[in-house]
């Protein structure tokens, strides 16, 4: 399990991680748990930025796009849901 520090937008930021998220019908708590506990790991072929694969605990199959801050630190750009 990582053990990342995740960077969020503040939730009302209209043009923030959060509110982007939210479009695609996940929750940060979703994210969260993928980013921690991955199943899988590559490169977004739209962006080229790290992108991680996973189930939550309700059920969804979801693909998490994030930006490396530094070692310890990752900021999650967007998240959608997939099929495996």
């Amino acid at each position: 399990m990582r053990d990342w520090e995740i960077i969020w937008d503040l939730d009302e930021e209209i043009d923030g991680n959060v509110a982007h998220i939210e479009e695609h019908g996940i929750t940060k708590d979703e994210v969260v748990e993928v980013l921690k506990d991955p199943l899988s790991e590559s490169a977004s072929r739209s962006s080229g930025r790290p992108i991680v694969f996973g189930l939550t605990s309700t059920g969804k199959s979801i693909a998490v796009v994030f930006e490396l801050v530094d070692a310890n630190s990752v900021y999650p750009v967007t998240a959608y849901e997939v099929e495996f």
